[in-house]
């Protein structure tokens, strides 16, 4: 099996919002790479026109509440590269439905979706590193990005609230920053950083979005370019730090 010419990315939760956008993003920065998306089930009817429309996309089924999702998922892709030189993992959540919102105070903290929101905000995204790790290994120059969000900034949370999304987006900081400090070792390091999109017009924001009048909303495509404007300039050394959308260096 030979390695393709162009860039080999993984962009994990691609079926809609951010996700779908940095799969064309990526499809147009590099026609001649190729960008595996995956999502939980059955990919939105948009990923998979884009899917027939261009042999370069190629979906693949990533559960990260599944204990073989992730092994599944790089089997899978195994079979049909070497390696990956990038990995974006956008697999969130702040709500779900009338049971699964926000906290605004704690009274409202419920045990199940505490639990949910560490396993698809925090640990999920370890265990895709654990599972793409041997393709990263064999990537060029290889970058795992993943998307946090300024609210789980310790340092920078004033205003409090939202307890479940804070914290495990608190903690997918961590195990980022951890992993980045394992995976700089050897002669293969792989770089690590956290990412904040901003403020997104995407499903996940769109009941919070008119909160902060100070705030710029922007659609799913200038997200996505902007954070791959911002990969695109990170250096070794910037390996497990936390940028926003403009670049500017988030507090942990």
């Amino acid at each position: 099996m030979s390695q393709p010419g162009g860039r080999i990315a993984l962009v994990q939760g691609a079926s809609r919002g951010i996700g779908l956008a940095l799969v064309e993003a990526l499809r147009a920065r590099d026609p001649s790479g190729q960008v595996f998306a995956s999502c939980r089930g059955q990919a939105s009817a948009k990923l998979l026109g884009l899917a027939d429309a261009d042999a370069g996309i190629h979906p693949v089924t990533l559960d990260v509440e599944s204990p073989e999702g992730p092994d599944q998922a790089a089997e899978t892709i195994a079979r049909t590269v070497e390696g990956l030189d990038l990995v974006i993992n956008c697999a969130g959540i702040l709500h779900d439905n009338a049971a699964m919102q926000p906290e605004k105070r704690l009274r409202e903290a419920r045990p199940e979706n505490l639990a949910r929101s560490f396993a698809v905000n925090a640990s999920g995204a370890l265990l895709v590193a654990q599972a793409m790790e041997p393709l990263l290994r064999r990537g060029r120059a290889p970058l795992f990005a993943s998307l946090s969000a300024r609210v789980g900034s310790i340092e920078d949370n004033r205003l409090g609230g939202w307890y479940g999304y804070r914290a495990s987006k608190a903690a997918l900081n961590m195990f980022m920053r951890t992993l980045a400090i394992e995976w700089s070792r050897g002669s293969r390091p792989i770089r690590v950083v956290c990412l904040h999109p901003g403020t997104v017009a995407t499903d996940l924001s769109a009941p919070f979005a008119g909160t902060d009048g100070n705030r710029p909303i922007f659609s799913p495509a200038a997200a996505a370019d902007q954070l791959l404007d911002v990969l695109a300039g990170l250096d070794p050394a910037d390996s497990g730090n936390f940028y926003a959308w403009d670049g500017s260096r988030i507090p942990w």
